[in-house]
């Protein structure tokens, strides 16, 4: 019974949030903060399906300026739970297909968000390089999740290198964002689902001594290790 009021609430939720979202996206498309708006909105509801954020970030990523966050991506539940920390003048970036779902597919390309066709190389660097350019010339931040897909309890996933390509020409710091597991964890029929942890680890600036694929393995291993550190709650 509380699964089923939880669906409900959830699919609510998203139908007026779709609906209120467009309204503001038709007032001012493509607006620097219409993303952060949003998100907030979404990332409230992780007490519905009850769980505690539990949030920490590292000083430096305070007024940091433009950057390119890199966070791990587990399931359906990351909707209501990493736009909790979504800074302002942020937009993501996600694939085409999520146009053709009724609603938040207009939503997301309309409040900013920028969609990328993964299965088309020449299309997506092109589009890589559009996110560039809207960082140094609107300076803007990009949110990416650079395993590319969910991992669905797979543990953290490879790493493509688009993301740190992205940073090193658009010359902005990485700031890696850890999300402790949920797969399995979050049950819809139990009332309490424990805390969820997300941490801002320390920006890092990518030098140009290593290279891209480098930096990617680096990074992989630091939120890897932050990872196993949050499922033990510490």
């Amino acid at each position: 019974m509380l699964a089923l009021l939880r669906i409900v609430a959830m699919a609510i939720f998203i139908i007026f949030s779709c609906v209120f979202g467009l309204l503001l996206c038709i007032v001012r498309p493509f607006h620097r903060n219409n993303v952060h708006i949003i998100a907030s909105w979404f990332g409230s509801m992780a007490k519905v399906i009850g769980v505690e954020l539990v949030i920490e970030k590292a000083p430096e990523v305070n007024d940091i300026g433009p950057a390119l966050y890199v966070a791990n991506h587990q399931n359906n539940y990351d909707l209501f739970t990493l736009p909790a920390v979504v800074p302002q003048n942020t937009v993501s970036m996600g694939k085409k297909s999520l146009k053709w779902i009724p609603f938040f597919g207009q939503l997301y390309w309309l409040s900013g968000n920028i969609l990328i066709d993964r299965a088309n190389r020449s299309k997506a660097v092109g589009t890589l390089d559009k996110a560039v350019q809207k960082i140094k010339q609107k300076g803007l931040s990009l949110w990416m999740f650079p395993e590319g897909t969910r991992s669905y309890g797979r543990g953290l996933l490879p790493f493509k290198t688009g993301a740190f390509h992205a940073a090193k020409s658009a010359q902005v710091p990485i700031v890696p964002v850890c999300m402790s597991s949920t797969q399995d964890k979050i049950k819809l029929n139990r009332w309490d689902n424990g805390k969820v942890y997300i941490s801002m680890l320390v920006p890092v600036k990518l030098s140009e001594e290593c290279s891209v694929r480098e930096h990617a393995n680096n990074i992989h291993a630091k939120m890897a290790d932050k990872i196993a550190q949050l499922d033990k709650g510490e």
